[in-house]
């Protein structure tokens, strides 16, 4: 408004001029308004890019993902009662630990190709939960699942203390290996055994053997307890 008061002091055509420049000036700045509120303001004519709270196509969120299909659970006891590659000896063992709990652990995944998910079952005993067979089943028809033969054992070893478990598509065998005279808590090393489909069977791929120590967690050598440093 500073400057409307100083042409305010010229006379004749410089007071006309002045006038209509600012009434030009007038004008403008009232373009300058109603530009500025068609960008941004909430009038009837909200015109121009949308605010950032409204949202764009490109900044909408992904839907979210569906959910993974759930893994069709097998009751692993009825597998084992029921497959002729398991030996009596394992069946008879195989009781619950309480009331109608099995030592029985089952995993699921992709071992074979049968293009739904593999079964591994371990069977263990009550009392140590040492392994005491383990076993791979894999869906073959689908007919037969009335029966409980619908999963094939394409894998089976039973020997004590053995456990079977899924690793990136292999499966992998630890065995315990005893001494003659190794408590069953304290084997003297294990042997680490990768297997992989081929075909329709299961190959050796890898063999990895651990010798344990016989100092560390059993006491000592010969059961004597370790000595302190500094005393005798």
């Amino acid at each position: 408004m500073r400057g409307l008061s100083a042409r305010d002091h010229t006379s004749g055509t410089g007071r006309v001029r002045a006038a209509g420049t600012t009434a030009m000036a007038v004008a403008a700045a009232i373009g300058l308004l109603t530009a500025g509120c068609s960008t941004g303001g909430t009038g009837t004519r909200d015109e121009g890019a949308a605010r950032a709270d409204q949202g764009t196509p490109s900044s909408a969120p992904a839907p979210a993902s569906s959910a993974s299909s759930p893994v069709k659970k097998v009751d692993a006891v009825r597998l084992i009662m029921n497959d002729p590659k398991v030996s009596d000896r394992v069946k008879d063992d195989l009781k619950p630990c309480v009331a109608d709990a099995y030592p029985v652990d089952t995993s699921y995944g992709t071992l074979t190709d049968s293009g739904t998910p593999d079964v591994v079952v371990n069977v263990l005993t009550c009392g140590d939960a040492v392994g005491v067979g383990t076993y791979v089943y894999r869906l073959g028809d689908a007919k037969d699942d009335a029966k409980g033969t619908a999963y094939a054992n394409v894998f089976a070893l039973e020997e004590p203390a053995v456990y079977s478990t899924i690793d990136r598509g292999d499966l992998v065998v630890t065995k315990q290996v005893y001494a003659e005279d190794d408590p069953v808590s304290y084997p003297s090393g294990e042997d680490v055994i990768t297997y992989r489909w081929a075909g329709n069977k299961f190959t050796e791929h890898d063999r990895v053997h651990n010798e344990y120590s016989k100092t560390v967690g059993n006491g000592g050598i010969d059961g004597a307890e370790p000595t302190a440093p500094g005393k005798g």
